[in-house]
């Protein structure tokens, strides 16, 4: 029987994916570089495949290297929960963490369980509320930590997550073929929807917006309805929902990129060990889509993969 992998070189390998460095790893390891290459080689040797290639000063994953990643991820994640089950010393206290209602669908129920299981002394309070209100809660002292829709000119958030930007519609109606567009959006300060309305105005597109509201059920309810087009994170998608395409005449929206702040707090330990977890979910966490469950435009959804993929090489595994 093949002996078991070294956690220690997991870690190494997780965090050369993540900096696309050695040299950077190196000192996130507190090792050496020579160290950390002997790891990798070790490593490699053990999986019997190579992990890393050049591409240009950076190292990127391979094929092989992509796949061990998650694995790694949850190996790591899966030690640090069984020490943390065993210490006597585990964090306790009050948490207070905002997000609005799309990702809190989405993301919340993997974020808790994982939260909980590692800290079960801690309690969570989350409010859930649109992005900006959610910026001035952090900047009052109301909320410990959020996670956000990041916005260079809202403040500064730690982005741990970037996907798609979407045109949805109905799969079951034409509502993208009327020639004035009916619209649903998010409030007028929704940068979402500030975005849609840029594209459509350099597309010379008729449009009226035809719901406005900062709940992410109501305008779900207008697409699948088919009394609206809309604009979604990949992570928001439905069943019954259609991605929409330059071949269908609407261009390319910015990605979307969801970020962490905090807050001022007395409990840092607690806000450092959840910020860790949600990074560590939201990375963990796939597109909720199979053939059986929806009516997605999977040549649509399969392009934008492939640009996010592109623009992001550096940090393989997103």
């Amino acid at each position: 029987m093949k002996a078991p992998l070294d956690l220690d070189q997991l870690q190494t390998f997780i965090s050369i994916a993540d900096t696309g460095s050695f040299t950077r790893a190196a000192e996130e390891v507190h090792r050496t570089q020579s160290a950390v290459s002997m790891q990798m080689r070790r490593l490699e040797e053990r999986i019997g495949k190579p992990l890393f290639e050049k591409d240009g000063r950076t190292n990127k994953l391979t094929e092989e290297g992509d796949r061990l990643l998650s694995y790694a991820r949850r190996l790591i994640y899966l030690n640090r929960e069984t020490l943390a089950a065993f210490d006597d010393q585990r964090l306790e206290g009050t948490i207070r963490i905002g997000t609005p209602d799309d990702y809190a669908d989405r993301f919340l129920p993997e974020i808790m369980a994982r939260f909980s299981r590692s800290n079960p002394r801690v309690e969570l309070t989350v409010v859930c509320e649109p992005t900006p209100g959610l910026v001035e809660h952090i900047k009052r002292g109301n909320l410990d930590l959020a996670l956000v829709t990041h916005n260079d000119t809202r403040g500064q958030s730690e982005v741990v997550r970037r996907e798609p930007l979407l045109w949805v519609t109905s799969a079951n109606h034409a509502t993208h073929e009327q020639e004035i567009l009916p619209m649903a959006f998010g409030r007028p300060n929704c940068i979402w929807r500030r975005a849609a309305v840029d594209v459509l105005d350099r597309q010379n597109r008729e449009y009226r917006v035809l719901f406005s509201s900062f709940s992410a059920t109501v305008i779900t309810a207008a697409v699948l309805s088919g009394l609206a087009v809309s604009v979604l994170p990949e992570c928001a998608l439905r069943p019954g929902m259609r991605v929409l395409g330059e071949a269908d005449g609407f261009g390319q929206l910015p990605d979307c990129r969801i970020g962490i702040m905090r807050g001022q707090t007395s409990q840092p330990e607690i806000v450092d060990a959840l910020a860790r977890h949600i990074a560590e979910s939201l990375d963990n966490i796939s597109v909720p889509v199979s053939e059986e469950a929806g009516s997605f435009d999977f040549a649509a959804l399969a392009f934008a993969k492939m640009k996010r993929v592109k623009a992001n090489q550096i940090m393989p595994g997103w």
